[in-house]
């Protein structure tokens, strides 16, 4: 038993999952090793910079980077089934049905030609085998259980004719219209205002209950990972940094990379001495594919640094029911 959840209800395992790049400059990896299960029924989140590999990931359990130029290698178990293992027909036969995904930018992954009602019900009767009348009148059911407005005047407009927070409630209820076991959301509330934020976070938390879904929530928000998750992953260079339950991460962060992005929040009453204000920053950048540092990847940026990390890799700690990615703990 791991946090209340029972190891027989594990939906996803991914075990040394290795995205790599073949590009003009030469070989880069994106993902390095990456291991995660989801339960179900649960939400991990999985937090880091731009470029730290999140998005990569779910796009590789997918399979959805073409090949050339991307080259993925591990283990994607998902109901037993190596989803690596499987050809472009048995893979297109769970994308969107037994797994589907929020994309990061609902403009540029919503076909801008297509109504909202085909692109939803195209997907209901690939999947489902129900005529079209029956897959345009779930089309139609799964934007009123999203919460958009007139539903049956929204389902015959394009794209551009919805709102920003509306094409998300849209992309959701594609996602969602055929009940997937697995849901991967990529930065679902990125670039809506904080009201229509909170709503998402309802909708998908209702929304999850309702079709006993499983969430991988993607994103650099830690607010929305206090509120939705129950374990996460921290990532940095393609690796994970950190695993623990969410409470335990937030009291005590183990690694130098995870404070840093929790003090680098603002907290209500954090306070200096003077009474002033003070907001931390983690120094630098993270440092490009090409030029991938020895040792621990975070060193160049890390407050605690030591001779060791500088030379060696740092190894992966059990502690306490929790993994940690360096040599503090080691």
């Amino acid at each position: 038993m791991q946090n209340g959840i029972i190891e027989q209800e594990k939906l996803l395992r991914v075990s040394n999952l290795r995205t790599r790049f073949h590009i003009y400059e030469g070989m880069v990896t994106a993902v390095d090793g990456i291991n995660l299960d989801v339960y179900r029924g649960e939400t991990l989140g999985v937090v880091g910079e731009s470029g730290c590999g999140k998005s990569v990931t779910a796009l590789s359990i997918l399979r959805l980077l073409a090949s050339p130029p991307a080259e993925i290698q591990g283990t994607i178990l998902f109901g037993g089934v190596n989803l690596l293992d499987l050809n472009l027909d048995e893979i297109r036969r769970i994308r969107g049905n037994a797994i589907s995904m929020i994309f990061q930018e609902p403009m540029t992954s919503l076909n801008p030609v297509l109504t909202i009602g085909e692109q939803i019900s195209e997907a209901i009767k690939l999947h489902q085998g129900v005529t079209r009348q029956e897959a345009w009148s779930k089309a139609v059911e799964m934007l009123q259980m999203v919460q958009i407005p007139s539903p049956e005047m929204r389902v015959r407009e394009y794209p551009h004719q919805l709102s920003g927070g509306m094409r998300q409630r849209a992309m959701i209820a594609m996602a969602l219209s055929c009940h997937p076991r697995l849901l991967l959301a990529d930065e679902p509330t990125t670039a809506l205002d904080v009201t229509i934020q909170a709503q998402i976070v309802d909708l998908m938390e209702r929304l999850k209950e309702e079709f006993e879904t499983s969430i991988v929530l993607i994103t650099h928000n830690l607010g929305l990972i206090a509120e939705m998750a129950k374990r996460v992953l921290v990532m940095y260079m393609g690796k994970v940094v950190e695993e623990a339950p969410v409470e335990d991460l937030f009291q005590e962060p183990l690694h130098p990379y995870t404070r840093g992005l929790l003090e680098s929040i603002p907290w209500i009453g954090k306070k200096l001495k003077t009474g002033r204000r003070q907001l931390q920053e983690i120094p630098g950048m993270v440092p490009s594919l090409l030029e991938m540092p020895e040792g621990c990847r975070f060193h160049p940026r890390c407050s605690r640094v030591m001779n060791i990390c500088i030379k060696e890799e740092p190894p992966l700690v059990q502690k306490d029911g929790r993994r940690v990615l360096c040599w503090l703990w080691a």
